[in-house]
């Protein structure tokens, strides 16, 4: 995940949370060109499950590695 801001993953996470809001109301929702939908529940929480990794791994400020060493 080089480059992606914490600000960027919060985006995205905001973007799946808004979608799985839209289908627990029997609405659709699209991301880029495709509709999400009530049958796509899982790979919405899929999504909502990386991001929210995604934005606490980057809020900690990064990745910790614990007895490596240094090269």
């Amino acid at each position: 995940m080089a480059g992606i801001t914490l600000a960027e993953a919060e985006t995205h996470l905001t973007t799946w949370l808004d979608a799985d809001k839209a289908v627990a109301k029997g609405q659709s929702f699209s991301i880029s060109g495709k509709t999400y939908t009530r049958a796509d529940a899982q790979v919405i929480r899929e999504n909502i499950e990386f991001w929210d990794r995604q934005v606490r791994r980057l809020s900690r400020g990064g990745i910790k590695i614990i007895g490596g060493t240094p090269v």
